[in-house]
Formats: structure tokens, sequence, C-alpha cells
């Protein structure tokens, strides 16, 4: 049986499926570098430039590649593809209009050529195995239901020698972020979460190398290799 994103489920102002407020608000923090970074900072003490930095994967993967980007929301991440770059780049997202928001984006980087919008429940992803190069999730996993089978199925679709890499507000952050998870999760915003050592088990037992997880405040930063 699949398992439902969160996101789909939750009506009104938490409500993923309806392009919901907060997500007007965090993309237009990343995309304005300095009041944005400065809210980050502020908010969840975490340092945006570390996201940026992330996104610069997808514009290192060569001619030919196949970047799964889940969920794509609003595509910050399309930050980090080049125009002319010649990969397929599969936006992917449970709600459609997170796919039309993530399009009008591509269309205003002039990459827009290279994205397939996709819907698609991550707990249940309609690739197949070893389909991908590279797949990403920025911001993503703590907006689950069961970011263990996220994870899961996200590694099932990569390709032995891929990097699965993206970014998370974790359970064990530090308790002055406790208040910012419960609102989140009251709101509908926020799923159970998980802590960084989960995180890192998760991986591992997917045949996952060289993991490495990064804290930025609330934030953190996941990176691993897919054993061949």
């Amino acid at each position: 049986m699949a398992v439902v994103d969160l996101r789909a489920r939750i009506p009104g102002l938490g409500g993923w499926s309806d392009d919901p407020l907060w997500a007007s608000v965090y993309d237009w923090t990343v995309e304005h570098r300095r009041l944005g970074g400065l809210a980050w900072r502020v908010g969840i003490q975490s340092d945006l430039q570390r996201l940026y930095d992330a996104a610069a994967e997808i514009g290192r993967q060569p001619w030919g590649a196949r970047v799964l980007d889940i969920p794509c929301g609003g595509g910050v991440a399309l930050r980090g593809l080049k125009p002319g770059q010649g990969v397929e780049y599969v936006a992917a997202d449970i709600a459609q209009a997170m796919l039309d928001r993530t399009m009008r984006a591509a269309e205003r980087r002039g990459v827009a050529d290279q994205v397939l919008p996709r819907l698609a429940d991550v707990g249940d992803l309609p690739f197949a195995d070893a389909e991908f190069n590279l797949v990403v999730s920025f911001t993503g996993l703590h907006c689950f239901p069961d970011p263990a089978r996220a994870v899961v199925e996200m590694v099932r679709v990569l390709k032995p020698g891929g990097v699965f890499t993206g970014s998370a507000l974790l359970n064990d952050s530090g308790i002055h972020h406790e208040p910012m998870r419960r609102i989140g999760r009251i709101a509908g915003l926020l799923g159970p979460g998980c802590t960084g050592p989960q995180l890192v088990s998760w991986l591992e037992a997917q045949l996952m190398a060289d993991v490495v997880l990064e804290r930025s405040g609330a934030m953190a930063y996941f990176r691993g290799i897919k054993r061949g």
C-alpha cells in the first residue's frame, strides 16, 4: 500500500497540496540571499549558504545524467541547474500546485527544457530501480509521514555510484527548536521527523557509503554514495 505524503492531507494554511503561505515564505527566503539569510540565522540558526552549496551538486552532473528532485516544492533547487547542461531533471512532488510553481521557476531560470514535472508519492515512487544519477531532497524528510520509508524509496531509484543528498530539520537539533517542531506538526507542515543518528542508520542500511551529516542550526545536510 502506498505511503501518502502528509502534505496531501492537510487543508488550509498548512496544506501543502494547496500552495500554502509557508511555501511562498520559504521560497522567498531562499531567493533573497541577504534578507533570507538573516531570517535563517535568526529563525533556525542556520546558514543559508549551506543550501546553495548543496544544490550546486546538481550543476556538476554531466551531460545525459538524470536527476530526481523530491519534493521539488517551489523549485528552489533549480538554482543548481545550468542552462544547456543537458541533463534530465525530474521535479517530483505530490502537489500539482508545487509542480506548477517549479515550472514557472524553471522558465525564469532558462532551464525549463531540461525539467520534467511528475506527480509522485515519495513512499511509492513511480520509477524503476536505479534510474537516477543524483537524488536530491531539500527540506523534505521532515514533512513525510514515514521518513524511513521515503529514504528506502529514494535510494532504490538511485544508480550504484550515484549520490543522494539533501537537508532536513532534525528532532535532535536542540531543545530551543522544540517549539518550532511542535507548531509545525500542529499546522500540518511537519511529520514525525527523525534524529541525526536515525537518518545515518537508515542511509547505511540502504548500503550508502561515505555518509556525511553536517548540522547547521536546526537544519542538517546529508550526503551519501550508493554502493555498487
